[in-house]
């Protein structure tokens, strides 16, 4: 598979990988991202200061040409300061509020887009800005000089500025003034001086005065207005323009610029606010029915802004001459051949008017012009929502604007804000019968807010829920439920919960959640003749591959309200985001085909990202734990457990043990061999949970043989494509390397190792490694090695692999991460494997009646050989 250079974004900088993707990449546009790359891992702030200077003609990833996007955006404005040789490496190139929105709205779906805003933006500006400083601070030439030699078609302009203002005048409603810049000698600020003052300046220096005038000169050449108040002498003093002259002005400002003249004109005209737009108002008032068949009103007219257009006023316009005409207490431009095609167009999308479904309404957003079948420029049309679209849309992204709905009766759990929060949002969603997907980060508690949807229902109806996770989360699921809503009905419809029995499919009859696996909606053709009210999916990445047969057979499944979950909703194509809604909300992003020929388009359109953005958006929520909304409702250490099942393999070796163990202890009198014989059948249990080829000396360790492989497999997944860090640890030397081997088949990078065999000094080095900006993204520590004495905060992700059973050891091991210098939520994931001593001693260490933390204060499970044997037995027995 070719491999391309990407961008990842994190909180406050961003960050480059290599990418397998499908697409063929030239071998120029190879070399080129190796070189960058190479120069990224040298200076990475020069490097991406040099990055909109070049690459221009090379095929890039969508995220890297967003970070080339940035970096040519700031070199194209910082060239438009014409005080820069004066200030060089002072310089401070700001971005502003308009720009900053611009460039978030445009921005690709990418890892860590949800960072992309203003402050981000603005620490990106910071670090071009330093690179700049340091650059031309050592070349001795001139910045014109300097930027040309990067890019040779750019001019620094003169410093001659023309402004345009409205004035009260009836007679010349508007006034025109032109100005220079000059360095306050006392306060070293720019200041900006009316340019009848240059006069006085450079009486005495002629050719001074030239080289300032050298940019109006230069436009005089092309524009008779300026020809001519140049010739008269009106430029040197402030003067006032009829509304024709104005126009002209305006007309002419991208001249102005191309001679070097920089030009304040009203924001009106720079971002066409008052221009007559063909106005469509979809969704007035409220549907008889909701759902995505419901039928919503719309109207279409001439309009200025939120303003409507009268015939008569239409008329009037037309009986205008070409030019700025005062309407609606605003200026507008009158391009009669635009108005009378606009008009026309009306007339007949009036006469052809179809009511649009709620589908069809939302999808106006990608490409509005083609959806409403109008032959009309998109910069001449605007959709607006009306009441009651607009305050459903509101309702679905701004939580304040929700109504708090509670997760029911007999649920145990308090939610957090953000998290009853997120349960409205749910509630709004099925209210409305539209897909939703439920992208908290990991660790926000995404299970939690979904038990509490179903727990609202049940208390009112009855409803049968379909669950379809991947087989290592049946578990999770079954734990959540028992724990926090245990008084849901629910059945597990897979082999593992049946041992080879026919599975008993009684969802037909009965009410409840049902929980499946991905290959099992392929295997049993019953699910599709039912009729599901809630139709779930955990993981749902696990669809991003549309072609997949457990894709398809999972589309064909009917339902009234489909829910995905998933914390990392849109990866680095945007294939898996059309998969996705395919499953959502069938026909929003079109067909596949049409979805492929629209993102093609993207790359040409002025908007970016931003319609399908628009688009998609209501249907999404998603919040992280650097969410200021989040952050201060989290404890700093998230600890969850996460429950495998074991495989075939697993479950015999398991079972087997568990026979001759209780042969041994039967026969086992001394109370020392009996002490050896618990301590060492613990070990080979925790092995065996592990991985088979543990328990048994062997060096494959293939990853469908153990239940943890795959959980491991599923959380490492997400951490990967969200460019975070992980420690794993293990209390088992010899189960490092084979960690270590199988970490690398995920992250695609390598990772490191530390366990008692390695050097003190040494183990210092590969700290120093992990720590580093490189991307490192695991580290596989044995427990007694690494739990102690290392700073390794660069991981926001710890993984007990195997359980120490001492709280104290584990939490000594996980201060490793969750210590001073940690910037981030530390989420903690204890692995216990269901059914097993694993699960059941956990749940004694929970226990504070049966067993106090006093008891289990020593570094050994010694403890345990306390019990008798029949509590021995029952504690080690495969629960099924």
């Amino acid at each position: 598979m070719n491999k391309e250079l990407i961008c990842y974004i994190t909180k406050n900088a961003y960050g480059l990988d290599w990418h397998g993707t499908d697409q063929e990449i030239t071998q120029a546009s190879r070399q080129a991202m190796e070189a960058f790359y190479a120069d990224h891992l040298k200076d990475p702030h020069t490097a991406i200061f040099y990055l909109g200077y070049k690459y221009r003609q090379i095929d890039m990833s969508e995220s890297l040409s967003f970070l080339h996007k940035l970096s040519e955006k700031f070199s194209i404005d910082l060239s438009k300061i014409p005080e820069i040789e004066f200030l060089r490496e002072k310089t401070i190139l700001e971005i502003d509020s308009e720009t900053a929105s611009s460039l978030t709205m445009e921005a690709p779906y990418m890892t860590g887009i949800e960072f992309v805003d203003h402050d981000w933006l603005k620490s990106v500006w910071d670090l071009l800005n330093k690179a700049f400083a340091s650059l031309i601070h050592n070349y001795e030439g001139r910045v014109q000089d300097f930027l040309a030699s990067l890019k040779p078609d750019i001019h620094i302009p003169g410093r001659v500025y023309f402004h345009l203002v409205e004035s009260k005048k009836d007679d010349m409603p508007f006034a025109f003034l032109a100005t220079y810049s000059k360095i306050d000698t006392i306060t070293g600020r720019i200041k900006h001086l009316p340019l009848k003052n240059a006069l006085t300046e450079y009486e005495d220096d002629t050719k001074k005065l030239l080289e300032l005038l050298s940019t109006v000169s230069r436009a005089s050449q092309k524009s008779e207005f300026v020809k001519s108040i140049l010739d008269n002498g009106e430029i040197f003093h402030p003067i006032g323009l009829t509304s024709g002259e104005a126009y002209t002005f305006l007309k002419e400002v991208e001249l102005y610029s191309d001679s070097g003249i920089l030009c304040r004109i009203p924001n009106w005209w720079k971002s066409r606010s008052s221009s007559i737009k063909l106005s469509v108002s979809i969704g007035e008032k409220a549907p008889s029915k909701l759902g995505f068949n419901s039928l919503v009103s719309f109207d279409i007219s001439l309009a200025i802004g939120d303003e409507k257009l009268s015939t008569e006023q239409i008329e009037e316009l037309l009986a205008e001459t070409q030019g700025l005409a005062y309407i609606k207490g605003k200026w507008v431009e009158v391009d009669k051949k635009k108005l009378e095609d606009l008009l026309m167009i009306l007339k007949k999308a009036e006469s052809k008017k179809q009511p649009l479904d709620l589908l069809q309404a939302m999808r106006l957003n990608l490409d509005p012009a083609k959806m409403m079948s109008l032959t009309v420029d998109e910069d001449d049309l605007q959709i607006t929502n009306g009441r009651w679209l607009g305050d459903t849309l509101k309702r679905l992204t701004d939580p304040a604007s929700r109504e708090e709905i509670l997760p029911g009766d007999n649920f145990k759990a308090s939610l957090r804000a953000y998290q009853t929060s997120g349960l409205s949002w749910l509630y709004l969603m099925k209210l409305l019968g539209l897909g939703a997907c439920l992208a908290d980060d990991m660790g926000l508690g995404k299970t939690i807010q979904v038990l509490a949807l179903l727990n609202h229902f049940s208390s009112c109806s009855r409803e049968k829920t379909l669950l379809v996770v991947p087989a290592s989360l049946i578990g999770n699921w079954v734990n959540e439920i028992n724990k926090f809503a245990p008084e849901l009905k629910y059945a597990v419809l897979h082999p593992s919960e049946y041992k080879g029995r026919e599975i008993p499919l009684k969802p037909d009859t009965e009410d409840g959640i049902f929980i499946t696996t991905y290959g099992m909606v392929l295997r049993y053709k019953e699910l599709k003749e039912i009729e599901w009210d809630n139709l779930i999916i955990d993981e749902a990445q696990a669809i991003k591959n549309p072609s997949a047969k457990q894709t398809k057979a999972l589309k064909q499944l009917k339902s009234n309200y489909r829910l995905a979950l998933t914390g990392t909703p849109i990866e680095n194509r945007l294939s898996d985001l059309w998969s996705l809604f395919d499953f959502l909300n069938k026909g929003l992003l079109g067909t596949d085909s049409e979805f492929s020929s629209y993102i093609k388009a993207l790359k040409e359109s002025s908007f970016g990202y931003s319609h399908l953005k628009k688009a998609v958006s209501p249907f999404i929520l998603r919040r992280v734990k650097t969410d200021k909304n989040v952050i201060s409702d989290l404890p700093d250490k998230i600890e969850m457990k996460t429950y495998s099942t074991l495989t075939k393999k697993q479950a015999a070796l398991y079972s087997a043990l568990v026979d001759e163990i209780k042969e041994k202890l039967e026969s086992t009198s001394d109370d020392i061999a009996r002490k050896g014989l618990i301590l060492s059948s613990i070990m080979k249990f925790k092995q065996i949970c592990n991985h088979p080829d543990q328990y048994l000396g062997q060096s494959t360790f293939s990853y469908d043989e153990s239940g943890k492989y795959e959980v491991l497999k599923d959380i490492c997944s997400t951490i990967y494509e969200k460019r975070e860090r992980v420690l794993v640890f293990t209390q088992f030397k010899e189960m490092t390397e084979p960690l270590r081997n199988f970490l690398e088949s995920i992250f695609e990078h390598k990772g490191l190792v530390i366990h008692g065999s390695i050097p003190v000094p040494k183990r210092k080095k590969i700290v120093d490694e992990f720590q580093s900006d490189n991307y490192v993204p695991f580290l596989v520590l044995s427990i007694k090695a690494g739990g102690t004495g290392l700073n390794l905060t660069s991981a926001n992700h710890v993984i007990h692999f195997d359980r120490w059973w001492n709280p104290a050891v584990e939490d000594q091991a996980t201060d490793r991460a969750f210590r001073i210098g940690q910037h981030k939520n530390v989420i903690v994931h204890k692995f216990i494997t269901g059914g097993t001593i694993e699960e059941k001693i956990d749940l004694m260490i929970e226990d504070k009646i049966k067993l106090s933390r006093d008891i289990i204060s020593d570094n050994k499970e010694t403890w345990i050989t306390e019990f008798d044997d029949k509590q021995l037995i029952e504690m080690m027995s495969l629960k099924i």
